[in-house]
C-alpha cells in the first residue's frame, strides 16, 4: 500500500507539472527504487533496534531474578492475581517457576513486555519484504507506460485499480466487506493523487 500510494501521488503531481512522459517514467522509477530503498532501511533499523531493546530488557530482567529471586516471584504471583487467579494458586506457581531460571525468565519478560524472549524477528527479512512490496505497489501506475501508453490517466487508473484490489484483499483477513475495504483505499489513494496533482499543476503554471 505504501509503494501504490506514494508512486500514485507521485506520478500525479509531476505529471500535473506537465512534464513529458519520459521524465514522468523517469521520476516513477527513481520514486520506486528510492522508497524501496528507505522503506527497507527504516524496517531493518527498527527490527534490529526493537531486538536490541529486548534484548537489554532480557538481560536486566535476568539479574534482578539472580539477584531477587523472591521479590520477583511475588511480583509475578501479583500480576497472575491481577488476572483473577486466587492468590494461593499463583504463588505456588510463581514458586515453582522460580526453580526453573530459564522459564522464568521467558514468563517475567512475557508478562512485563509482552514479548517472548527467544523469538526475534530477522530484520533482514523485514527489509527484504519491505522493499520487495514497497516495489511491487510502486510500479503498478508505472505499468502503462512501461507498456507504450503515454497517458497520465491510464497511470492513474492503474493505479486505482490496485489500491482498490490491495484493500479489496486485506478484507480477507477482517470481517469488512470487500467492496467497502477496497473503496476506502481507493478513496484515500485519491486524496493523495488529488493533492500533489492540485500542486504540481498550480507550480507547473507559475514556473511556465
Amino acid at each position: 500500500m505504501d509503494g501504490l500510494v506514494t508512486n500514485i501521488a507521485l506520478i500525479a503531481g509531476v505529471g500535473g507539472g506537465g512534464v513529458t512522459s519520459h521524465t514522468l517514467v523517469l521520476t516513477g522509477v527513481a520514486g520506486l527504487v528510492a522508497g524501496a530503498i528507505s522503506m527497507g532501511l527504516g524496517e531493518y533499523t527498527s527490527v534490529r533496534s526493537q531486538n536490541e531493546q529486548v534484548r537489554a530488557e532480557v538481560a536486566k530482567e535476568r539479574r534482578e531474578l539472580e539477584r531477587h529471586p523472591e521479590a520477583e516471584a511475588r511480583e509475578l504471583a501479583d500480576a497472575w492475581v491481577r488476572r483473577g487467579l486466587p492468590r494461593d494458586l499463583a504463588t505456588k506457581v510463581a514458586d515453582a517457576m522460580r526453580d526453573n531460571p530459564r522459564e522464568a525468565l521467558r514468563m517475567h519478560v512475557q508478562e512485563e513486555m509482552g514479548v517472548d524472549p527467544e523469538d526475534h524477528p530477522s530484520p533482514w527479512a523485514a527489509a527484504l519484504l519491505s522493499f520487495v512490496f514497497f516495489s511491487v505497489g510502486a510500479v503498478v501506475p508505472l505499468l502503462p507506460y512501461l507498456l507504450g501508453l503515454s497517458n497520465l490517466w491510464a497511470a492513474l487508473g492503474a493505479g486505482g485499480a490496485g489500491l482498490f484490489l490491495a484493500g479489496a484483499l486485506v478484507a480477507r483477513f477482517t470481517q469488512r466487506s470487500w467492496w467497502v475495504s477496497g473503496l476506502r483505499q481507493l478513496v484515500l489513494g485519491a486524496a493523495a493523487a488529488a493533492a500533489t496533482y492540485g500542486i504540481g499543476t498550480l507550480i507547473g503554471v507559475s514556473t511556465s
